[in-house]
């Protein structure tokens, strides 16, 4: 079946929802969301702890609630949610396969919004030697489990075991330690190579400087071997293991229309309007770089929805700009491309917790701006660099170059 919409985005998360509330409140015609799982709302929806805002009294949200009120917006504005579609490939430049509990279906589009978001590389991709048992999880299928069977301790604990052990050192990393207590699971001890994880683990061991390099066990998993920062090895004595973080953007369909991805983060390149080299496609949210918070991706969703208005309008043109490249302990910056105007803000994450930094923004040799920062800016916290920090970029010239240097009292 061939179908044509106005705006089609992928993707359910806060930034896709957010994008196409704001896109069919403004009158865009149909917008169609697509979320391959049963229920729209993205990560937020296992996240059962506070931080993602309030409602309208003033008391705070967790993520399912925060999920259903997105998804509600979005509802309200006009926008078509469906769920359980999953987009398989390109059938021309604005033109997506798609496959639907109805069938197959080839839907065209004049603007396409990718907003499919991020997920943690499970042990296989971590390259951690040792056989397959059960009882390797991430911190996406630790919360599916514990809300699938939420209720049922006996089954819980045959799907989450009985002693733990979490591999990661981000705040996601406590999220999972806290809902495995709450599961009623022993949480042994959380490992990570970082050596200043994040804080809030509580009363649990926090191993640093360490990683785990074998699973053992057969059937079932029976503990993790470990190597601290001397090259010693130890038996971690655990059934289950949670491995967290270590992002890499859901990426596939970028990646099949030839987009061209920033190395620090895996995400499309984009420019300040969220616009892709390829005409009519925007990319959003995650996509782009490690995760944010959900206000921060719905942010995002929102200002490339007023893009997508442009374009429809026919007020914008090709994406241009220069290259905007990281040095010295940074990670990653987005966006990847600034244009000739207006002066656009920066996100940049650091690759190590540092403390007091000073950043350089420097295009062609000559500085933009510098400043120090205060406080200690650490690889799960971006820090956003205002578009004064942007101001004066040359359209003609050379990339720019985000650097750091580390504070030396």
């Amino acid at each position: 079946m061939n179908r044509v919409v106005d705006v089609l985005v992928v993707g359910a998360g806060p930034a896709g929802l957010a994008a196409a509330a704001r896109l069919a409140a403004a009158g865009a015609g149909r917008v169609e969301v697509l979320e391959r799982e049963h229920t729209a709302g993205g990560v937020p929806r296992y996240c059962g702890h506070p931080g993602f805002g309030a409602d309208r009294r003033g008391r705070p949200l967790d993520g399912p609630a925060y999920a259903r009120r997105a998804l509600r917006a979005a509802l309200r504005s006009g926008a078509v949610v469906r769920t359980g579609v999953s987009a398989t490939g390109w059938a021309g430049p604005l033109a997506l396969d798609v496959t639907a509990p109805t069938g197959l279906e080839r839907i065209r589009a004049h603007a396409v919004v990718l907003a499919t978001g991020v997920r943690e590389r499970p042990r296989s991709a971590r390259l951690v030697p040792g056989s397959r048992p059960a009882g390797v999880l991430t911190t996406g299928e630790l919360l599916r489990t514990a809300g699938m069977f939420e209720g049922d301790r006996r089954a819980l604990r045959s799907h989450l075991g009985r002693r733990a052990v979490v591999v990661g050192g981000e705040p996601v990393a406590r999220h999972a330690a806290g809902a495995l207590r709450t599961a009623g699971v022993e949480v042994a001890a959380v490992v990570t190579e970082l050596p200043f994880p994040a804080r809030g683990f509580g009363a649990v061991p926090v191993l640093t400087w360490t990683s785990v390099v074998e699973l053992l066990g057969r059937g079932r998993l029976t503990g993790v071997s470990v190597r601290g920062r001397d090259g010693r090895t130890s038996v971690l004595r655990c059934d289950t293991v949670v491995f967290t973080g270590d992002w890499i953007p859901d990426h596939e369909l970028a990646r099949a229309r030839g987009l061209a991805l920033a190395p620090g983060t895996r995400g499309p390149v984009t420019d300040g309007a969220y616009r892709t080299a390829e005409p009519g496609v925007f990319a959003v949210g995650n996509l782009l770089h490690g995760v944010e918070p959900a206000q921060v991706a719905a942010a995002e969703g929102r200002k490339a929805a007023d893009a997508v208005l442009d374009l429809l309008a026919g007020r914008a043109g090709p994406p241009a700009g220069v290259p905007v490249l990281t040095a010295g302990p940074l990670r990653w910056v987005t966006p990847g491309l600034l244009g000739p105007a207006p002066a656009a803000p920066l996100l940049v994450r650091p690759d190590r917790r540092l403390v007091r930094p000073l950043l350089t923004v420097a295009q062609d040799g000559s500085p933009l701006r510098r400043a120090r920062l205060r406080g200690e800016p650490a690889p799960w916290r971006s820090v956003r660099l205002g578009p004064e920090w942007t101001r004066g970029v040359d359209p003609a010239g050379g990339p720019v170059v985000v650097g750091a240097e580390e504070y030396a009292p």
